[in-house]
């Protein structure tokens, strides 16, 4: 079966499986009639992986680093996203600690992976 080369990168997958669960709230965020804040949030948290998937697709891993920064720069949007939603009530501060620590993880993955591409 063929695969891309973000397929096998855990960054990608954590991404991905972070991604999910932003959905999950951004969906909520629908039932609630608070479009514009899940719309944000789905771009947020659509841009993490795609710009890692993308990168990936590069030829120089200067500029699959670049597409890193962009990913990474995703992760501090969506932190930025949770807050908003957590001070107006919309999540729980559990469940915006529970992001918080995954999107930290998450970060900090990026930032390595962009270090040794670079090295």
């Amino acid at each position: 079966m063929a695969s891309f080369r973000f397929e096998e990168l855990e960054v990608w997958k954590l991404g991905s499986e972070i991604g999910n669960d932003l959905f999950d709230i951004a969906d909520l965020l629908l039932e609630k009639k608070k479009y514009r804040f899940s719309e944000q949030l789905n771009g947020a948290a659509m841009s993490i992986t795609n710009n890692i998937a993308e990168g990936s697709g590069s030829f120089s891993n200067k500029d699959f680093a670049n597409f890193l920064n962009i990913s990474r720069r995703s992760v501090f949007e969506c932190a930025n996203i949770l807050c908003i939603l957590q001070r107006g009530k919309y999540i729980s501060n559990e469940t915006k600690e529970l992001n918080f620590s995954r999107l930290q993880t998450l970060s900090k993955m990026i930032t390595n992976f962009r270090k040794r591409l670079l090295n």
